[in-house]
């Protein structure tokens, strides 16, 4: 028995042995990549990256510090250099086995995304929805599945109104009933959450889903809870599941519950599309879900199309989800902002006194004569950096990058936060300052490193909508109402609650004075 236990034992080392050679010969295969710290096999550079703040290990050497005991600098030796201040611009991490090349700033991004997009056009590996979407759909999907549904999704939603007059008529029409609800409270303290996100919800559902929902509809505010909870989760910051997730998903604990929220998405959206399914007019498309539904009957004998069920399902929760979350957390942080900055708040009501009045309803083509106000909606977004680390990317070949070769396959983490925050751009990079979007005139200007919705061939193709809701909304409610703090604005925290796939505000009050 002792000799069998010893054998056993033996075999076990020799087989650890091995699997640790393969993990480590897989780790460094390839050309020659970027600099980065040294990985230890299977486990990375989790010496260097704190999964609980990855973005800030990559640019923050403050983030290295235990939590207790930042900010006393004479408990603790310095701080340990910065990947980006000690690697550059452009390395390579090991976040567990899985080898990702971070781009910080806008100048390597831009390189990247812009310069060489088609090399940078892949989609990378999100843990922690894979397990929903297995690659359908089209924030997720790659290669021809990618084209023609990026393709399809464009079209239909300009021809739903994208960036026109109708779909601006819908948003005012959706401000008005915002407007309505707001007065309700009378002045008194309330979170804005669910205010916010059912407006901006109902102006994508009325291009996917083809009507708005009633503010008080149940079924509608438990979906906006089911969103808003799985932004959190996958924000939560924890980056275990995305370096283990072959692991992981088979272990019980809370990083399996954004798998059953969209799970419980994706149920919703296939029961609005069965509904469809059974009241179709292939001559007059009510709404996104029809334009598929008619796009796969045409491509029914296509043995190459990507127009399914499935891809109907997943491609329409990707414009529902993103249509809805992204633009409701901006307001909210911006709302946070207005109301740490009063200043700030009075002279974008100055504007829109000069320019629309009290009494007309604003329009997109006024904010062309008021730049103080775009200027300010540009820092919201600047500041509030909806994701930090951008969705990761993924080269689609061998590819030549800065004197390095970056093996296809290779994920990439373009950060979005560095652009956003570069002070080679941005004179005060962590100060809000709507002054980083005008001249010495007074003039809006444009800024290259502005990019919240990334660029390149990957860019969010909302963007030119959720541009027009921030504007609208914005300007609509700042003409009836006065933003105040039921606290001393001096102690409202404008930090971020959560700083993972996405920034979230944290949870506040205000009061909304009307003027």
């Amino acid at each position: 028995m002792e000799l069998a236990g010893a054998v056993t034992i033996f075999l076990a080392i020799c087989i650890s042995c091995l699997a640790l050679a393969s993990a480590w010969r897989r780790m460094h295969k390839g050309g020659k990549l970027p600099p980065g710290p040294t990985p230890l096999p299977f486990i990375g550079n989790l010496l260097q990256v704190r999964t609980d703040e990855t973005f800030k290990s990559f640019m923050e050497p403050e983030a290295h510090k235990p939590k207790e005991l930042q900010g006393c600098d004479r408990c603790l030796p310095p701080p340990p250099l910065q990947l980006k201040e000690k690697y550059g611009p452009v390395f390579t991490v090991y976040l567990g086995p899985r080898r990702v090349v971070v781009l910080c700033g806008h100048e390597a991004v831009k390189e990247a995304l812009v310069d060489q997009a088609e090399e940078f056009s892949g989609r990378g590996e999100l843990a922690s929805i894979e397990r929903n979407f297995n690659g359908f759909g089209v924030a997720l999907a790659n290669g021809e599945r990618w084209k023609q549904l990026r393709r399809f999704s464009l079209t239909t939603l300009r021809n739903f109104g994208m960036g026109k007059r109708s779909i601006e008529e819908r948003i005012q029409e959706e401000a008005q009933y915002l407007l309505e609800e707001l007065r309700k409270t009378k002045a008194q303290p309330f979170d804005p959450t669910f205010y916010l996100s059912r407006t901006v919800s109902n102006v994508i559902s009325s291009v996917v889903f083809g009507s708005r929902f009633d503010y008080e509809d149940k079924q509608f505010l438990a979906l906006l809870r089911m969103i808003n909870e799985s932004f959190i989760e996958m924000s939560t910051p924890c980056q275990l599941y995305d370096m283990y997730s072959c692991i992981m998903q088979y272990l019980p604990g809370r990083h399996n519950r954004v798998y059953y929220l969209v799970e419980d998405l994706k149920d919703f959206i296939a029961e609005r599309v069965r509904a469809n399914q059974a009241t179709l007019d292939l001559n007059s498309p009510r709404d996104f879900i029809d334009c598929f539904l008619i796009q796969m009957e045409k491509e029914r004998k296509n043995p190459n199309s990507e127009f399914n069920l499935k891809n109907l399902v997943l491609t329409t929760l990707n414009l529902f989800f993103a249509g809805t979350e992204t633009v409701s957390s901006t307001l909210r942080y911006g709302f946070l902002f207005l109301m740490r900055y009063p200043k700030v708040q009075e002279k974008v009501h100055q504007e829109i006194d000069q320019v629309i009045g009290r009494n007309r309803i604003p329009a997109s083509e006024d904010r062309m004569s008021m730049p103080y106000t775009d200027a300010v909606i540009h820092e919201i977004q600047r500041l509030t950096d909806i994701v930090p680390m951008g969705v990761p990317h993924t080269v689609i070949r061998d590819t030549q990058f800065r004197g390095y070769t970056l093996p296809k396959g290779t994920d990439v983490f373009p950060l979005l936060g560095s652009v956003l925050r570069d002070p080679k751009y941005f004179s005060q990079p962590d100060a809000f300052n709507p002054g980083h979007f005008l001249d010495e005139n007074g003039r809006f200007k444009k800024n290259d490193a502005f990019v919240p919705f990334s660029s390149g061939k990957r860019f969010c193709f909302g963007d030119m909508l959720a541009r027009m809701e921030l504007f609208l909304f914005v300007t609509s409610i700042l003409q009836h109402f006065r933003f105040e703090s039921p606290i001393d604005r001096q102690d409202l925290d404008i930090s971020p609650k959560l700083v993972g796939f996405a920034t979230l505000p944290r949870d506040y009050k205000i009061c909304l004075i009307p003027r």
